[in-house]
């Protein structure tokens, strides 16, 4: 079959995601990538409203190619969100997956870990949460919190129980070697992986949360130690352009995503997600011919109302 031939919109949105995309061993600055696209290089050809409708994903197009996902039963996709606070991970969680089957789908989100984890390796609670084949996992935070907060906040590795003495200096460079091989195995065993970094702005990230403070039923999603991490934003760059510049993979890639703009995070993020589930080369279940004779007499008993 003749491969259907690319339209001007489909290959002008994938030539946004080749850019969001971390090439493997690329060195990463967060500077150079913008926070505030919303699609101001391509409106010689299309106006902001055509733009949009261009850019959002219709959720039938997720929803088809997760239901091939679910029914071939042979491979696994792992997302991966991570970000500064308020950039967005939630809404698009909620946004991307609103048409998807939830019996094919899981959402685990990670929170601060607990005593039994820490007693355990850092990568150990994630594989409990690992999706399995013919499903959609989704890490809303995930194991690269232990080289962001952790890196960030050294002192939390009190916690983890680790053999004593100080971390020797390559101890980071081997915590990026643990995450890709682990990642790399699970390639290997027939989960793809892959990350989003939702690169929001520091003045946006503002305007959220004075937002949150001032609407009461939006109080919930906000903590005052927010505040306190903002005085770290410029640690937090530089553990992230370092993890990003080590854990971006072939078999598991990094894709710096826009996120000022809550409509366009959620059109990349769809887009790159239902394109990853077609690169897997899927197809549903061959029915036996033995079955397929006993399919035929089904229908023609109903359609003829004889039971």
């Amino acid at each position: 079959m003749a491969r259907r031939k690319e339209t001007d919109g489909e290959k002008a949105i994938r030539q946004r995601i080749d850019l969001c995309r971390i090439a493997p061993g690329q060195k990463v600055r967060l500077s150079h990538f913008d926070t505030e696209w919303g699609g101001g290089d391509l409106r010689d050809r299309w106006t902001k409203r055509e733009l949009e409708s261009l850019l959002t994903q219709d959720v039938s197009r997720l929803a088809k190619a997760q239901d091939l996902l679910y029914a071939d039963a042979s491979r696994a996709l792992l997302v991966v969100f991570q970000a500064m606070d308020a950039a967005g991970k939630d809404s698009t969680i909620k946004h991307v997956m609103s048409g998807v089957n939830p019996t094919g789908c899981q959402v685990y989100s990670f929170k601060p870990p607990s005593e039994e984890e820490l007693k355990h390796t850092f990568l150990w609670r994630c594989m409990q949460a690992l999706p399995e084949r013919g499903r959609i996992g989704i890490f809303n935070r995930s194991h690269y919190e232990d080289v962001l907060v952790v890196k960030v906040h050294p002192a939390l590795l009190q916690s983890q129980h680790l053999p004593r003495g100080k971390p020797e200096k390559g101890f980071w460079e081997a915590r990026y070697d643990d995450i890709n091989n682990f990642e790399r195995h699970l390639d290997r065993n027939g989960t793809r992986i892959v990350k989003f970094f939702l690169h929001v702005s520091k003045g946006e990230q503002r305007q959220r949360f004075l937002k949150r403070l001032s609407e009461p039923n939006k109080y919930w999603k906000f903590s005052p130690g927010d505040v306190h991490e903002r005085r770290y934003w410029d640690d937090y760059v530089a553990a992230y352009e370092e993890c990003l510049s080590r854990t971006s993979t072939a078999w598991a890639p990094w894709y710096v995503i826009p996120a000022d703009h809550k409509w366009v995070t959620r059109a990349l993020v769809a887009e790159i997600i239902t394109r990853e589930i077609h690169k897997l080369a899927l197809r549903y279940p061959k029915v036996e011919k033995g079955l397929r004779k006993q399919f035929d007499e089904a229908r023609s008993l109903l359609e003829h109302k004889k039971i």
